[in-house]
């Protein structure tokens, strides 16, 4: 009984990390959102993702894992005229971030969610533990 409430610790604590993880990049992106090259012509900042899914290898248990951390290529760079910039190419275009922020606080909310529901899943089987060990003493 303690072991599968053990697991769902267990497993509730994987999903925080994840979650705490994707929150970080998201949080990074958003803080980028308006980051140019720092050389004429040069790419800016360029939005990261986070892929999850469950452990992999031996003696990985259940829950979730990172298995990395890449950037999104497929969306295209905005461009902008702003010949003043440092980063203007020879035209005064400016590649911005492949970042929407609007986007981005959509993904940290639902992070955000995914966090607090593994949390109480943890309160949950602590409650459930603690009530299992004051069954055993009161029996």
């Amino acid at each position: 009984m303690i072991d599968s409430l053990k697991s769902i610790s267990s497993i509730a604590s994987s999903g925080m990390q994840a979650q705490s993880t994707r929150m970080r990049v998201v949080s990074e992106n958003i803080a980028n959102a308006h980051s140019t090259g720092t050389t004429p012509g040069a790419d800016p900042y360029r939005r990261k993702t986070v892929h999850m899914g469950a452990p992999e290898g031996i003696g990985a248990g259940p829950g979730v894992a990172i298995h990395a951390i890449g950037t999104d290529d497929t969306t295209p760079f905005t461009i902008e005229h702003d010949p003043g910039n440092p980063a203007a190419d020879a035209d005064g275009n400016v590649k911005l971030p492949n970042v929407n922020v609007l986007m981005e606080m959509a993904d940290l909310r639902e992070a955000g969610r995914s966090y607090s529901a593994n949390l109480q899943m943890m309160k949950q089987a602590r409650s459930m533990i603690s009530m299992t060990i004051d069954l055993l003493r009161a029996g």
